[in-house]
């Protein structure tokens, strides 16, 4: 099975770039009520996934409660994991195995640009209708 059946292309994703500020994500987060985000560079490329845990950490270690957000680059804060990115032609089994750890899985092109992404719901539906069908 293709994964494009189950890409959520990047025009529909929340994400931010690499070179914004710290209060912008969290808005971003708070918009969106995503608990993390993928984080691109300018060019498109996958840098990594930003966690509202990520944030907070850093807001608690560096005393920043209703500080100037707005002045630190998201760059700054210690990103605790990623979620591991899978290429376009990556088979449905690894797709799987991936999302069993991770709520979305970012999927990037051959040159490391971020497409879209895939949801462990998407995947768990389908894997549940298969399940009712074989029945």
């Amino acid at each position: 099975m293709n994964i494009l059946f189950f890409l959520t292309p990047k025009s529909e994703v929340a994400h931010i770039h690499d070179d914004n500020s710290l209060e912008k994500v969290l808005c971003k987060m708070e918009q969106y009520q995503y608990s993390a985000v993928p984080m691109i560079d300018r060019k498109g490329h996958y840098i990594g996934t930003i966690t509202e845990g990520d944030a907070m950490w850093y807001i608690r270690h560096h005393k920043l409660w209703g500080k100037d957000l707005h002045k630190i680059p998201v760059t700054d804060v210690n990103r605790r994991m990623d979620n591991r990115a899978v290429s376009i032609d990556v088979n449905i089994e690894d797709l799987v195995a991936v999302s069993m750890v991770q709520n979305f899985v970012p999927v990037v092109d051959d040159d490391n640009i971020f497409i879209g992404i895939v949801k462990r719901k998407d995947i768990i539906e389908y894997c549940f209708k298969r399940m009712q069908k074989e029945s």
